[in-house]
C-alpha cells in the first residue's frame, strides 16, 4: 500500500470519527438504547441494504486508492458520511475499525447446485434456480458437522493491515464474535428450493425434522466452540440492519449478545407448523443468549402466541405484509416494535403522500398501545438509481415523527 492510500483512508476516517464522536451520534445512540430497553421515545430511524451502486452524487461515492484493502475502506468511509450528510435518518457509526477474530471451518459439506439470472450486473438481487441436493437422505448423508480452527496467524495479520493503514485517524480493535444469526430455513432453501420444502411438511415431515436437526447440530458445535475457545463480543451496535443497543447484558459468554432468528418461506406455514419446525428447534438456541429478535419479511399477526414462547424475546419484527393493528396490541410495551415498510415504495419514485400515510399508521398504533418502536427501511433492492428516492422517504419520516414525538 502506498503513501498516497493511507492518507485518503485516513482523512476520510478523520471525518468519520468526528461524526462517530458527535453530541449527535450519542443521542442517536442513547434512544436506540432506551427502545430496545422499552422506552417510549422518538422512534429510531435506519435505512440499511442500500444499493450504493445507484446512490452516487457528484462523485461523493468515487473511490481514489489503489489498494483493493485500502479501496474498500475509503468506500466504507465515503458511504457512511454520505449517510449523514444526505439521510435524515439515524445512523449506527462505532468510533474504532473492527477486526473480527478469525475461525476457519471445514463446512457441512453441502453445496449449492443453482442456475442464476441477473437483470442487471451490478446488483447483488438476482433471480436464483435451486435444484435439490438434499433430496432424500442418501443426500442428506453427506453432511457432516463442521470442524473449527481458531487463526491468531490472520488476526495479526488483519490487525497489523489496518493499523499500518488507519495510523492514529482511528483506533483499530481485535474484536470476538457478536450475535448469533441463526435462518437455517433461508440455508436449506438454497439447497433444496422452497417448493419441495412446503411439499415435505405433509408428505416427508420426518425427513424435514432430520434436516432441522443436522443443521442446528452445526450451528450448536459453533456456538460451543466459540464459547469455549474464543471470545464473545457484546459491543456490537447493528443487528442486522436493526440496533442493538441495549440494557442488561451480562460481562461475557453469549449471555452478553442477542439471537437473531428468521423463517421468511415460512408466511404461508401454518402457526403449528412454523412452531414444530422452526420454534421448537431455534428455541433452545436462543435462550443461550441475552435477548431474541425475530422476524423479518415473514408476517408474524397470526404466529404472535408461537414466536412468544422464545422466553428471551425482545423485538419483533414488523413486516410489509404484517397486520399492523393486531400486531401492535400484542406487542403492546413488552417488546419492541421493529416496523419494516415496504422497499418497493422507494423503488422507481417516492411519494411523500404514501410515505407519509404509511408512517402514521406504524405512529399512531404504536402511540395506541404503547409500543417502543424501531423503523428500518431495508431489502432495497433498486431506487432505480434515483438517490432522491431515499433522502425523500428520510425527509418525509422525519417530519412525521417531529409532528408526533417532538424534535430532538
Amino acid at each position: 500500500m502506498n503513501q498516497r492510500d493511507k492518507q485518503i483512508v485516513r482523512d476520510w476516517a478523520k471525518r468519520y470519527m468526528e461524526l462517530a464522536q458527535s453530541d449527535e451520534q450519542i443521542r442517536m445512540n442513547r434512544r436506540m438504547k432506551d427502545t430496545n430497553d422499552l422506552k417510549i421515545t422518538r422512534p429510531p430511524v435506519l435505512i440499511d441494504e442500500i444499493p450504493w451502486y445507484q446512490m452516487d452524487i457528484d462523485g461523493e461515492l468515487q473511490c481514489e486508492c489503489e489498494d483493493g484493502g485500502a479501496r474498500g475502506a475509503e468506500y466504507f468511509f465515503r458511504t457512511a458520511v454520505y449517510r449523514r450528510k444526505h439521510f435524515r435518518a439515524d445512523t449506527l457509526f462505532e468510533p474504532f475499525w473492527r477486526v473480527r477474530m478469525a475461525i476457519d471451518s471445514t463446512g457441512t459439506g453441502l453445496r449449492r447446485d443453482e442456475t442464476i439470472v441477473r437483470t442487471d450486473d451490478c446488483n447483488n438481487i438476482v433471480s436464483h434456480g435451486i435444484h435439490d441436493v438434499l433430496e432424500d437422505e442418501e443426500a442428506l448423508e453427506q453432511m457432516h458437522m463442521p470442524q473449527f480452527t481458531l487463526r491468531p496467524d490472520k488476526d495479526e495479520a488483519a490487525m497489523n493491515y489496518y493499523t499500518d493503514m488507519l495510523g492514529d485517524a482511528m483506533p483499530v480493535v481485535l474484536a470476538g464474535h457478536d450475535y448469533l444469526y441463526y435462518p437455517p430455513w433461508d440455508d436449506i432453501a438454497f439447497l433444496r428450493g422452497v417448493e419441495p420444502i412446503l411439499m415435505d411438511m405433509y408428505d416427508r415431515p420426518e425427513y424435514l425434522h432430520r434436516i432441522m436437526e443436522k443443521f442446528t447440530a452445526a450451528t450448536t458445535a459453533r456456538l460451543d466452540f466459540v464459547e469455549k475457545y474464543s471470545h464473545v463480543d457484546p459491543t456490537s451496535c447493528n443487528l442486522h440492519c436493526t440496533p442493538g443497543y441495549i440494557s442488561g447484558l451480562a460481562e461475557d459468554g453469549w449471555k452478553a449478545t442477542w439471537f437473531r432468528g428468521m423463517a421468511q418461506m415460512f408466511s404461508t406455514v401454518s402457526p403449528a407448523m412454523h412452531e414444530e419446525f422452526e420454534i421448537n428447534y431455534i428455541k433452545p438456541l436462543a435462550e443461550r443468549f441475552a435477548y431474541t429478535y425475530y422476524g423479518c419479511c415473514e408476517p408474524l399477526d397470526n404466529k404472535f402466541d408461537v414466536i412468544t414462547k422464545i422466553s428471551n424475546l425482545r423485538k419483533i419484527g414488523v413486516s410489509p405484509w404484517a397486520n399492523e393493528e393486531i400486531l401492535a396490541e400484542r406487542i403492546g410495551g413488552n417488546y419492541v416494535y421493529a416496523r419494516k415498510p415496504n422497499p418497493a415504495n422507494v423503488a422507481i419514485r417516492t411519494d411523500p403522500d404514501h410515505i407519509r400515510r404509511e408512517t402514521e399508521t406504524t405512529v399512531k398504533l404504536c402511540l395506541k398501545y404503547g409500543c417502543p418502536c424501531d423503523i428500518v427501511l431495508k431489502d432495497i433492492s433498486t431506487v432505480s438509481h434515483r438517490p432522491e428516492n431515499l433522502i425523500v422517504w428520510a425527509d418525509t419520516v422525519s417530519a412525521v415523527l417531529d409532528e408526533y414525538y417532538g424534535k430532538e
